[in-house]
């Protein structure tokens, strides 16, 4: 419309935009009568929504809250194919699985790789451990003057490989690792102050090994310990009850809820120590193995605000709200 208005002829603007001269005739018309509004360009109105909000509301719920094997479907993970049959069986709508994709992204979600929780796992237990006893265990420990330490056991084997390395597209990278499969076995504490302590063990977790360690942990750390565990039978055996008893107090025992490995930071020490570091080697030897463990662990306990920061999960804010509000 600006060359029109400047004086160009409709038809010298047709041929040189390379529209129709009934296009143009067609702009100058609505311009003169309707104002340069008319010729603003306007988004095409997309396909009326397949459905109405109060079901956008109920799919959400059912994706939010539910597990796709409630309706008889053979996967735990929601994916658009299942979501798409959940659609036709409730609304009785069919979305194509493109369409699916963008209805997701329409209700705030995205495809995310889930946390795998045990079925075992009781949730009543769960909010007793974060709600009373832990804060209770906090409690008994400042009128104590004892120290909070978590542990726990990992293995790792020398075939056991992560991460990614860069290569020519289409062309799969060959590390040379080795193939035998052989394991070692260790064990940490972390405090919440950030403190590390940390040992091979010979062999499997036994009672015999876990009071070994026990001696070195009441050795290395001084004062009294609160050390909270998961319930292996190593743990809660009656030699290593009878060990702690004959400690006079210097240590104390007390167990995390079963099945809930998420409420133990030193869960994320053998994230850090596996999959950050010693995956990456591809060892070809046990030494070697053992080696990258003992520099992955050099790190976490040169660093304590590395340690720390592995309370910082959301599944373990129950141990700062402990030590910074009241106990229940």
């Amino acid at each position: 419309m600006h060359a029109v208005e400047n004086g160009m002829h409709p038809d010298d603007a047709a041929d040189i935009f390379e529209c129709g001269r009934s296009t143009v005739y067609g702009w100058v018309k609505a311009h003169r009568e309707q104002g340069p509004g008319a010729l603003v360009v306007r988004k095409a109105p997309g396909a009326a929504p397949k459905l109405t909000e109060r079901q956008f509301g109920q799919l959400r719920s059912i994706i939010m809250g539910q597990d796709p094997r409630q309706f008889e479907l053979d996967f735990a993970l929601w994916t658009r194919e299942l979501v798409r049959e959940v659609i036709k069986r409730k609304f009785g709508v069919e979305y194509t699985v493109q369409g699916v994709g963008k209805l997701l992204h329409r209700l705030g979600l995205s495809a995310q790789r889930p946390l795998v929780r045990a079925y075992e796992q009781d949730p009543e237990r769960v909010r007793r451990w974060k709600e009373q006893e832990y804060p209770a265990i906090h409690a008994a420990a400042i009128t104590a003057g004892a120290s909070i330490f978590f542990g726990d056991e990992a293995g790792v084997r020398t075939d056991y490989h992560s991460g990614t390395t860069w290569a020519p597209v289409g062309r799969t990278p060959v590390v040379a690792g080795t193939g035998a499969r052989l394991s070692v076995n260790m064990i940490s504490a972390i405090s919440t102050q950030g403190k590390m302590h940390f040992s091979f063990i010979e062999g499997n977790t036994c009672s015999a090994t876990f009071i070994d360690y026990l001696t070195k942990l009441l050795h290395d750390i001084p004062g009294k310990i609160f050390l909270i565990l998961d319930g292996h039978g190593a743990h809660t055996s009656a030699e290593t009850t009878r060990y702690v008893a004959s400690t006079g107090g210097r240590l104390t025992l007390f167990f995390l809820p079963p099945y809930s490995p998420e409420l133990n930071p030193d869960e994320w020490v053998w994230k850090n120590v596996k999959h950050d570091h010693v995956g990456r080697m591809a060892a070809r030897t046990v030494d070697e193995l053992k080696n990258g463990i003992e520099k992955a662990i050099d790190r976490l306990q040169r660093l304590p605000e590395i340690v720390c920061g592995f309370f910082g999960d959301p599944d373990l804010r129950y141990i700062s709200l402990a030590a910074n509000g009241p106990v229940t």
